[in-house]
């Protein structure tokens, strides 16, 4: 991986930490302006206190276990999945786990340009028989 790639790495690892503490404070410092997050159902965000803030919503609280990074250099941009599984609690308490998740970062000169998410917790919400606690 060149120079360039493992900074742009290191913003989403910073990024990713950041989100999950939740510190959206902390989490603006590796987004360049004009970021854009495009979050599950096609919710669209300009800070990371947007996800943060739907989160809270959605879940009594919630992690990432973070199973891998793949790294596909673009020129002077990089972009980055992050690939894993959320677990948690829903806001009646019930913990889930094994809940598959894909972030998808657009990064250039260590900062993120944009970030498009999917993951499961619709599925879930509609028919919980379907998930793992």
């Amino acid at each position: 991986m060149d120079q360039n790639s493992e900074r742009d790495l290191q913003a989403v690892k910073d990024y990713l930490a950041a989100s999950m503490a939740p510190d959206p404070v902390r989490a603006a410092q590796f987004v360049a302006p004009g970021f854009v997050c495009r979050f599950t159902g096609g919710r669209l965000f300009d800070t990371p206190s947007g996800p943060t803030g739907f989160n809270a919503t959605r879940y009594a609280w919630v992690k990432k276990r973070i199973e891998r990074y793949d790294v596909v250099p673009a020129g002077d941009q990089t972009i980055v999945y992050s690939l894993g599984y959320l677990y948690g609690e829903w806001p009646d308490g019930t913990g889930f786990d094994g809940n598959r998740y894909v972030d998808r970062f657009t990064v250039q000169d260590g900062l993120i340009l944009d970030t498009d998410v999917w993951n499961d917790s619709a599925e879930w919400i509609l028919d919980p028989s379907i998930a793992k606690s």
